[in-house]
């Protein structure tokens, strides 16, 4: 009885969870758009680099033609600060 409960319980917490969101509280829809217009630059990073920052976005790591970078994106995705590496 006691392991269906805490069965029960675990599979409850899992899927309360919000399903489009990754760890960093970053929502897919985002993650996506974000991705995109890195490549519209000739850059790219790994989803798991990119977290949500006082209403905008932080990304580490990002790849580009031309060299490594920090980013800062502003809610609308435009790109607020970006540091080379």
């Amino acid at each position: 009885m006691t392991r269906h409960l805490m069965t029960f319980a675990f599979l409850s917490a899992v899927f309360a969870m919000p399903m489009s969101a990754s760890a960093e509280g970053v929502p897919t829809d985002k993650q996506t758009a974000i991705l995109a217009m890195l490549k519209t630059m000739q850059c790219e990073v790994d989803p798991a680099n990119i977290e949500a920052d006082d209403g905008g976005f932080e990304l580490d790591d990002v790849f580009c033609a031309d060299g490594q970078y920090d980013m800062k994106l502003n809610a609308d995705l435009s790109v607020a600060d970006k540091r080379k590496e």
